[in-house]
């Protein structure tokens, strides 16, 4: 996997959304298949914080897919 994508992609829900058709390909374009380093997701994961599998990488959480 290329250093630009982030490290927790593979097991990252955005990916599993995206991929199921339930979330916009942008998510995933913007942050993880660059590493954004802006992702709340990321940083949280990185702290070992606790985060609903819906919330999106800006941090909002997105009450139409499944938790």
């Amino acid at each position: 996997m290329p250093e630009s994508v982030c490290k927790w992609y593979l097991i990252c829900p955005i990916k599993y959304y995206t991929d199921k058709g339930l979330l916009d390909s942008t998510w995933v374009n913007n942050y993880c298949l660059v590493a954004n380093s802006k992702c709340v997701r990321y940083q949280m994961e990185n702290n070992g914080q606790i985060h609903p599998d819906n919330m999106l990488p800006d941090g909002s959480i997105d009450k139409t897919l499944k938790v």
